[in-house]
């Protein structure tokens, strides 16, 4: 029961204290889970972040559903899941008793733009994060190249995209071992 109320706790902590989403997550889900706990590996973790962008819902908690799944089963994913949510439903419910009433103020106005910038540079920082453990070869690289450029300026589905990528990793894979063999 502990480990239950420690995992709703830091994903608690997780969710209630970072902005913008799950990409803006990914260094506190580092510290929390990788450095600090040792709940799970660095690769591990975005392994389940990779998963959790590919898979229907938010990111982040995808994320704490696998990493509650790993620790202690369905009922660890249960009180991941719901420590990650709790902030956010906390949240909203409060602002949208005071938003309506404020949201024309100057001062509210000024408030959220700077706190784009901020989250803008969060997810920056995500992705060069991201990027240095992903871009581990050549191919990885113009892959990366590749699925950006089709993201931005074609109409290619990004879900098709991650597709792509996923089966060409299965099958590159597969064929090194066979290789190996």
């Amino acid at each position: 029961m502990k480990m239950l109320f420690d995992l709703y706790c830091v994903f608690f902590r997780i969710g209630g204290l970072t902005f913008g989403g799950g990409l803006t997550m990914l260094p506190m889900l580092k510290y929390e889970l990788s450095e600090k706990k040792n709940w799970v590996t660095e690769d591990e973790l975005l392994d389940y972040y990779a998963i959790g962008q590919c898979t229907p819902g938010i990111i982040a908690v995808n994320t704490a559903t696998f990493v509650g799944f790993k620790k202690k089963g369905i009922p660890g994913a249960i009180f991941s899941t719901l420590g990650m949510v709790s902030p956010s439903l906390i949240i909203i419910t409060l602002l949208a008793l005071f938003l309506e009433k404020y949201i024309n103020a100057p001062i509210v106005a000024h408030a959220l733009s700077g706190i784009k910038i901020v989250v803008c540079a969060l997810l920056l920082n995500t992705v060069i994060t991201l990027a240095k453990k992903s871009f581990v070869s050549p191919v990885c690289v113009l892959i990366g190249i590749l699925a950006f450029v089709l993201s931005l300026f074609t109409p290619v589905p990004s879900v098709l995209i991650v597709i792509v990528a996923g089966v060409y990793g299965v099958l590159k894979q597969k064929f090194k071992k066979e290789a190996a063999k």
